[in-house]
């Protein structure tokens, strides 16, 4: 079957407006890939703003703050006890007993051991034999020497017989005397026979046993007793640094530390600190001619025995005191040849050096004198971060092992970024 063909007229409007809607296609397409092309080329947004210029580098400062400062030296010293008795053997003999148990805190005039005392018995017995003859012959001269005063009032007797009573009787009470001192010699060393401590402290190990010969010549060393409580310190330092601390206080810069004796702190082995402080006792008045230091003792309490004598510790000592002075970690101060300088962030944010004057440093961190005022910000975290003379973004330093301060910002953050 043929179909009719279509008139001219309708296939002409066909194909108008089928190459109408393909130019149409084709400029949307266009317009589509000036705009991707458009927004490849412009400037990504983000937090450094428009440009592209990245946030100011954050930087860890602490804000200063001048105040009464202690001058803290750090030295090396040894341990003391206050007291220190040898006990020896003042008699000679043989050991019987031993009556402390070794280690142990003893009283002064407690037994510690037994000597044989048997011949020290017998001395001791001859001596009161002999005082009780002595005070016999003394009363027999005595009434002679009564007895020939009326006889020589009545001239009964020669002056001469008088005389030689008299001389008698002081001789007899002079032997009483010497029979006397022998006895009280002979008790002294029957005392010795038993020893005991000197003072009291803590004792050592037994330097004798029981059947041992001691005192045989010498004084035979038995044992040893220290008194701990308290201890006392022996250090030394630089006779120039002493100098100049006086001369800085003299002249008012410094202050002392006390009214009475200068503060020590003692630094254990293990880095720790002694929880009691001590006190300088005194400083030598002669320098070592070798060394050219000056011998310093400080007394230290030791209730609990925690401190032992011949352990070496170090000690803090605070002699004097600057005023208006300023602490800064050491991480924040440059030391070179050239002088000492710090990084202070300016209230616009830019960084530059300043030259400062240290005197010394306080439990780790470096004691400034001059260069810095009272709300300056030194920079003690984030020098990698500095890029020339770009601005910076003060924030607070927090010290290593403490807590950082919780930002409000962080759970909102979160929260957009989970949102999104």
């Amino acid at each position: 079957m043929l179909h009719p063909r279509k008139p001219a007229a309708y296939s002409s409007a066909s194909r108008f407006a089928s190459h109408h809607r393909i130019c149409a296609a084709s400029a949307l397409g266009l317009t589509l890939l000036l705009s991707a092309c458009g927004q490849s080329n412009a400037p990504a947004a983000g937090p450094g703003g428009p440009g592209g210029s990245p946030p100011p580098a954050e930087v860890g400062v602490v804000t200063v703050k001048t105040g009464d400062v202690g001058l803290v030296t750090e030295l090396p010293g040894r341990l003391e006890a206050s007291r220190v008795a040898q006990v020896r053997a003042r008699a000679a003999g043989i050991v019987q007993k031993r009556l402390f148990t070794e280690g142990s805190v003893v009283r002064a005039g407690q037994a510690l051991f037994q000597i044989d005392a048997s011949p020290y018995q017998a001395t001791l017995a001859s001596a009161q034999a002999s005082v009780a003859k002595a005070e016999a012959n003394l009363m027999q001269a005595s009434a002679q020497a009564d007895r020939f005063k009326p006889l020589i009032e009545a001239k009964a007797i020669s002056q001469q017989e008088f005389v030689n009573a008299q001389a008698s009787q002081k001789l007899a009470a002079a032997d009483v005397a010497v029979a006397k001192a022998a006895e009280q010699t002979a008790r002294i060393n029957l005392g010795y026979a038993a020893i005991t401590a000197p003072i009291s402290g803590r004792i050592g190990r037994a330097l004798v046993t029981e059947g041992a010969l001691v005192g045989q010549g010498e004084a035979t060393p038995m044992a040893v007793i220290q008194q701990t409580d308290p201890m006392f310190i022996n250090f030394t330092q630089s006779a120039a640094e002493v100098m100049k601390l006086r001369d800085a206080m003299e002249s008012g810069q410094l202050k002392r530390a006390g009214a009475q004796a200068a503060s020590v702190r003692v630094v254990l082995e293990d880095g720790s600190e002694y929880a009691k402080p001590g006190k300088l006792l005194f400083s030598d008045l002669t320098v070592d001619a070798t060394s050219g230091q000056i011998t310093l003792r400080a007394e230290v309490p030791n209730p609990q025995g925690t401190l032992l004598p011949g352990l070496f510790v170090r000690v803090r000592l605070e002699q004097a005191q600057v005023s208006n002075a300023i602490t800064l970690p050491q991480q924040a101060v440059t030391r070179t040849p050239q002088g000492d300088s710090v990084m202070v962030v300016g209230t616009d944010g830019k960084v530059a050096p300043r030259p400062v004057k240290v005197g010394g440093q306080q439990r780790g961190q470096w004691v400034i004198l001059d260069g810095l005022q009272s709300g300056d910000q030194v920079m003690v975290d984030g020098f990698q971060k500095l890029r020339g003379a770009a601005p910076v973004k003060a924030v607070p330093w927090q010290a290593p092992g403490s807590m950082p301060a919780k930002s409000a910002s962080a759970p909102a953050s979160a929260a957009s970024s989970a949102a999104r």
